[in-house]
């Protein structure tokens, strides 16, 4: 562990990068709450609905009718696939990975139309739909006040995280930024090289060295503000570009810090390296012990990189 004099180059990553960048994901938008869908006749001809999934967590799909059967792709890639009157459980295996679209299709008993419906389960890297209401007729006034005040919340939260960010990056840059925004003072910014990260097998990209950083900022009423970032060098050995369009630091127990942003957006082609920086708030007690680090792409098929053993100053 080292204490760094200057912080140039974590404070033009964390005071110039786009603060939109979590926003170019292009994985499905997993709800918090619960999600409703409503079927129409021709359901069948449109997109099918594509929900977040991951591997040993649960997702349960209730329906306003019983099902007759249930047909999944790859079935045995499940650990379960349980069917109970209008109740749809299913539980996905180690055996998918992040990016694999599997499609399922349920046929209803009553015969009314549409008489099927197809969901497209997506494995999201860190997120998943838990509870899905899914019906064919008008929803009751109930549903929908419950539907809108979850999305009322979240939308309130998505403004007051806008403003923030603005309010950061709307003014100097730089080290001016940094002090004016009370990122640095005495305590300045401690790094650490980490030595002991491993990376999964299977990607796309090696990981040459990687750096982590934590600061401390300014106090806001009982809340120290702070954050950190990790720091990696990639290189791409393949032979087509690879563009990292997000990530995600999962804790020892799948506990998920959201909000990281990834810096920069742009392609590494063939035969090339590129830093990238992964940030995030954190305050001096948060982001402790191991977490592993994910970081993927927008493009099919791209895979992605991930590192267990990621720890913090």
């Amino acid at each position: 562990m080292f204490a760094l004099s200057s912080t140039a180059l974590l404070g033009l990553a964390l005071l110039t990068s786009p603060a939109d960048a979590t926003e170019r994901v292009p994985l499905p938008t997993c709800e918090v709450g619960t999600r409703y869908i409503e079927l129409t006749a021709d359901s069948s001809s449109s997109k099918a609905p594509e929900l977040c999934i991951r591997p040993d967590l649960s997702i349960n799909l209730f329906f306003d009718a019983k099902l007759a059967r249930v047909e999944v792709e790859g079935r045995e890639r499940f650990r379960r696939v349980k069917v109970v009157d209008d109740t749809l459980t299913l539980v996905a295996s180690e055996a998918l990975h992040d990016g694999e679209r599997v499609p399922v299709t349920v046929y209803f008993q009553d015969g009314a139309t549409p008489t099927s419906a197809t969901f497209m389960l997506v494995v999201h890297p860190t997120q998943a739909d838990r509870q899905v209401e899914v019906s064919r007729h008008a929803r009751t006034l109930a549903s929908h006040r419950q539907g809108e005040q979850q999305a009322r919340a979240e939308a309130q939260q998505c403004r007051e995280e806008k403003a923030r960010l603005q309010a950061e990056c709307g003014g100097q840059v730089g080290l001016t930024g940094l002090i004016a925004n009370g990122w640095l003072d005495e305590e300045d910014v401690v790094a650490r090289r980490l030595t002991k990260v491993t990376q999964r097998p299977g990607a796309p990209l090696d990981v040459e060295k990687v750096i982590s950083y934590r600061t401390v900022g300014p106090q806001e009423q009982e809340r120290v503000r702070g954050r950190v970032a990790v720091k990696m060098e990639l290189f791409n050995p393949g032979t087509v570009a690879w563009t990292p369009t997000g990530a995600a630091l999962v804790g020892s127990k799948r506990e998920e810090l959201t909000g990281l942003t990834v810096w920069p957006l742009e392609p590494i082609p063939p035969g090339m390296s590129r830093s990238i920086t992964v940030e995030m708030d954190a305050t001096d007690s948060e982001a402790r012990g191991t977490f592993t680090l994910k970081l993927w792409a927008g493009e099919a098929g791209a895979g992605g990189v991930t590192l267990d053993g990621v720890t913090f100053p």
